[in-house]
């Protein structure tokens, strides 16, 4: 059996605008929102937790935002 791997939220900060939709469709509550240097939130997986359904790739506006444009 294939294991999957953790989902990659982002890789700079710039590939995150913060609006939570990832955390809010996590159904194993595997994202927990928090704040940088600056105040700004991000998402952090905890992969415990994780059950790589992949629901945070696809709720995300920015990923889907660079499918259309491929």
């Amino acid at each position: 059996m294939e294991e999957k791997k953790l989902p990659v939220l982002y890789s700079r900060k710039e590939e995150c605008c913060g609006c939570t939709a990832c955390y809010a469709v996590c159904p194993e509550a595997a994202i927990a929102m928090t704040k940088d240097e600056e105040g700004f939130e991000y998402p952090q997986i905890d992969a415990g937790r994780c059950v790589c359904c992949y629901r945070c790739i696809t709720v995300c506006p920015i990923k889907a935002e660079k499918e259309q444009r491929s």
